[in-house]
């Protein structure tokens, strides 16, 4: 049995990974899928003070309290900022990351500093508030507006990822327009302390490709 904390991207909450937790508990995992602060049911959390620090506490949080050790982290997309936070701020609790189209920083990137274009513009599009993201308009309905201090944020990490016994990363071929991921798959792709998979779908991978992703998952808990 392994354990799996999974971590939606940006607008969405733990909701968007229940179809995958459902099948990782029929083969005896256990799983966990917080929503981070001011998402989803904690979106009247919503604040500009909410920035990519409170999102690594959320998930350090549920380590204590849960008492988590030998983790696989996944996270999605935004996601990929806060599972690098995490392990770099408790190694000692995590055995294994997947990082599914999503981004993989070096210390002092940002969210901001690795997208496109096209995504910044989408970043400072804050809405009412002039603190939060709205959601896209082809997003579930159950998406609520991201804070942008998160995607600002330069993330502070303090060692690479070669500690961890797995690093998986899974690429979505067929984004509509240019991927914020590309250069991140183009890098690992070639690294061979990398497993990567290039699948044939669109961003929302759960959507698009779920028994490519639970076999990702299933591996590398193997």
């Amino acid at each position: 049995m392994a354990t799996f904390v999974l971590i939606a991207g940006a607008c969405h909450g733990g909701w968007w990974y229940a179809p995958l937790a459902h099948r990782l508990r029929e083969y005896g995992h256990r799983v966990f899928t917080p929503t981070l602060t001011g998402l989803g049911e904690r979106a009247h959390l919503l604040s500009g003070t909410v920035n990519l620090d409170t999102h690594i506490e959320d998930v350090l949080a549920v380590f204590a309290a849960e008492q988590l050790r030998e983790t696989i982290l996944v996270g999605h997309s935004y996601g990929g900022m806060v599972v690098s936070g995490v392990a770099d701020r408790a190694p000692e609790s995590v055995d294994a990351l997947v990082y599914l189209d999503a981004f993989v920083p070096d210390d002092g990137d940002s969210c901001w500093r690795l997208t496109t274009e096209e995504q910044r513009s989408w970043y400072l599009d804050v809405g009412e508030t002039g603190f939060a993201v709205p959601p896209l308009p082809f997003y579930d309905r159950r998406a609520t507006p991201h804070p942008l201090a998160s995607l600002l944020q330069r993330v502070r990490l303090t060692r690479d990822l070669s500690a961890f016994r797995r690093r998986d990363y899974a690429y979505a071929l067929r984004w509509p327009t240019a991927s914020p991921f590309e250069p991140t798959w183009r890098r690992l792709r070639t690294d061979p302390e990398w497993t990567v998979h290039e699948l044939d779908s669109e961003h929302d991978l759960l959507r698009d490709a779920p028994d490519q992703v639970l076999k990702i998952l299933l591996d590398a808990a193997a």
